[in-house]
Formats: structure tokens, C-alpha cells, sequence
């Protein structure tokens, strides 16, 4: 007897259904098994994991709040990958994405509340969207790989703003710290009434509707997605690619920017170093998860913030190193990634 694979003459359409929810449950049991082999209770420590991240209201809240920046750039992300665009710097557009909004506050501090925050989102999406209009360029005018360009252009956009947190724009009196002053009640984005959430989640149901109304409903929509093919398919159909990959670029970069206002201005109050928690790169994870579609965005997007307000519960509670939340996404990616081998092939047994 021998095992062979075969392609499927269709794609196991509710394959996913099943793999998923096996593949999530494989990470997490060796998730357990690296908690055992540090010596730690695997039971307990997956306990406490979905405890922290799901298990109360307080501990829903921080998972939604965390849910909103990773979402907002997973849909940029999906944008550029619908199109076979690798863009990799998500995080240096969500940097400067916190730039731009902070110049706002710092350039006119006495606006009204809606003007303060409408250019606060105005200004993160166009340092987003300028952000990552250089790799764009480079790809269309040059040839340059965008995957390095973007990539490279993260620790850039990182450094400037740590140069302009621990130089210009350092608050005098934050005994040395790296931080911006205060924002102020202007330019904070307002909590839902009765809750810690904030009107950020709005936000996330306007750009993904605006998201699914331009890939369903508009010209330019129709030639994203069938660019998606490649470029010669879309020039052959006298589409124009080098336009399709800038605007895809320049939506992605600015969803990443206003991720960034919207953690800085109902999160964080203020530019500090720690506001670069990841969202970016975590993202590209978000998206190849949910296989780019804005709904399942939304729901990844939840588990995986989830996972990451969870392993702080580990972190008090069992003294495991913060990189822990790192590992697992890793495994939830390998191991979905893999079972959506199953959808297209299939194993027979041969006698």
C-alpha cells in the first residue's frame, strides 16, 4: 500500500470549515507542548491564555482594542496582495502614520474636537500613503523589488519617529523620557458610552465597507482584482498596471496611517517608542490567514489580538518571556497555511 497526492478537479469549497479550526487547535496543543517542556503546566497555561483574552469583559474589551489598528492594516495589506503586490512595510507606514496625526496636534493644538481629528486621520493617511509610495515607484519606474524596498523602509520609518520622540518633539517635562507632550481632549478619539472601547471600531466598519463597495462595485475594483493575474494579463486587457499598483500601494499605506492615529489618539494619548507594538508585521499575518477577505479579516484579527492581550495573562501568571505570543502566531500561520494544502490536493491510498 502507498499513499499518493492528486490535485482536486475543484477546490474542497467547505474545506476551510475544517482545517482551520483543526490547524488553530494543532498550534495551540504545541503551543502546550512548549509550555511543558519549560516546565510550566500546559492545562493551566492555555487556561489562563483564553482566560486573559476572552474570559471576561475587561479582558474582551483589550482584545477589541487591539483588534482595531491590526485590522485596519491586515485591510491595507489585503489590498496589495490582492494584486500579487508584496508589500512588506505595513509597520514603517503605520510609523509614519503616527507621525503625521502628531504633527497635527502639535502644529495647530487648539482646534475643535472634529477638526482636530478629521486632520489627524487626513495627515496620518497621506504620510501612510506617501510612505509607501516609494517603494511603488521604485517598482514601476525601476523594477525594484518591493518587497525589499518596503521592508526597508519599516526600520527607517521606526527610526524617525524615535529620532523626532527623543529630539524635537520631546516633551520637556517627561524627566527624559521619549515622549511627545500629552495630547489633548481634542485629540482624543471619544470611548463608546459605558465601555473602555472607542469610536475606532466604527472606523473599521466604514473602510471595510468602503473596501468591499470598491472591489464589488467599481471599475477600478473590478481591475485590482483582475490584476491580480499578473501584469501582463492586465496590460494585454489595456488596463493600466503601473497606475493599479500605486493606488493599491497608496490604500494600503494610508489605512496603515490612520491605524496608527487611531492607536496613538484613543490609546496610547501621545507618540512614544511603544506604540510600535508589531501591528504592521502582524498583519501580513492577519491577511494571509483570512485569505484576504475583509470578514475574516475582522475575525482574525480579534483571535490573534486576542492571543496577544492573553499571553500578558501568561507573562504575570506563569512568568513566560514575552516572545511566547510571537511563537504562537508563527504556529497559527504554519499550521493554517499548511492544512490549505488539503483544499487543493487531495491523498489516496494506493494498493
Amino acid at each position: 500500500m502507498r499513499l499518493t497526492v492528486t490535485k482536486r478537479q475543484e477546490p474542497w469549497k467547505w474545506g476551510s470549515c475544517l482545517i482551520f479550526p483543526a490547524a488553530l487547535a494543532l498550534a495551540l496543543g504545541l503551543s502546550a507542548l512548549l509550555l511543558a517542556l519549560h516546565g510550566k503546566p500546559p492545562l493551566e497555561g492555555m487556561r489562563l491564555l483564553f482566560e486573559g483574552a476572552f474570559g471576561s469583559m475587561h479582558s474582551l474589551e483589550d482584545s477589541l482594542r487591539k483588534a482595531v489598528p491590526l485590522f485596519l492594516a491586515s485591510l491595507g495589506v489585503a489590498v496589495t496582495f490582492r494584486m500579487q503586490v508584496w508589500n512588506i512595510g505595513a509597520e514603517g507606514q503605520f510609523a509614519l502614520g503616527c507621525i503625521g496625526a502628531t504633527w497635527a496636534v502639535l502644529t495647530f493644538p487648539n482646534l475643535p474636537m472634529p477638526l482636530m481629528l478629521t486632520l489627524m486621520l487626513l495627515c496620518a493617511a497621506a504620510a501612510g500613503a506617501l510612505w509607501a509610495l516609494v517603494p511603488a515607484l521604485l517598482k514601476t519606474r525601476l523594477g525594484v523589488s518591493e518587497i525589499i524596498t518596503s521592508l526597508m523602509l519599516n526600520y527607517i520609518g521606526i527610526l524617525l519617529l524615535e529620532y523626532l520622540v527623543y529630539g524635537p518633539w520631546k516633551d520637556p517635562a517627561s524627566f527624559g523620557f521619549p515622549m511627545t507632550i500629552e495630547f489633548p481632549v481634542a485629540a482624543t478619539i471619544p470611548r463608546l458610552p459605558g465601555t473602555r472601547l472607542h469610536w475606532g471600531l466604527a472606523l473599521c466598519a466604514v473602510f471595510a465597507v468602503l473596501i468591499h463597495v470598491l472591489f464589488r462595485h467599481t471599475r477600478i475594483g473590478y481591475e485590482l482584482r483582475a490584476s491580480g493575474s499578473g501584469a501582463r494579463a492586465s496590460r494585454y486587457a489595456r488596463m493600466n498596471y503601473n497606475f493599479l499598483v500605486v493606488l493599491s500601494m497608496l490604500i494600503c499605506g494610508s489605512l496603515a496611517g490612520i491605524a496608527g492615529f487611531v492607536e496613538i489618539s484613543a490609546v496610547v494619548g501621545r507618540l512614544q517608542p511603544s506604540v510600535m507594538a508589531g501591528y504592521g508585521f502582524t498583519a501580513i499575518v492577519v491577511a494571509w490567514l483570512s485569505r484576504l477577505q475583509p470578514l475574516v479579516i475582522a475575525l482574525v484579527s480579534v483571535l490573534l489580538a486576542g492571543l496577544r492581550v492573553g499571553v500578558e495573562n501568561l507573562m504575570l501568571d506563569l512568568q513566560v518571556p514575552a516572545a511566547f505570543g510571537g511563537i504562537i502566531e508563527g504556529l497559527v500561520l504554519l499550521t493554517v497555511l499548511s492544512g490549505q494544502f488539503f483544499l487543493i490536493y487531495r491523498i489516496k491510498r494506493v494498493e
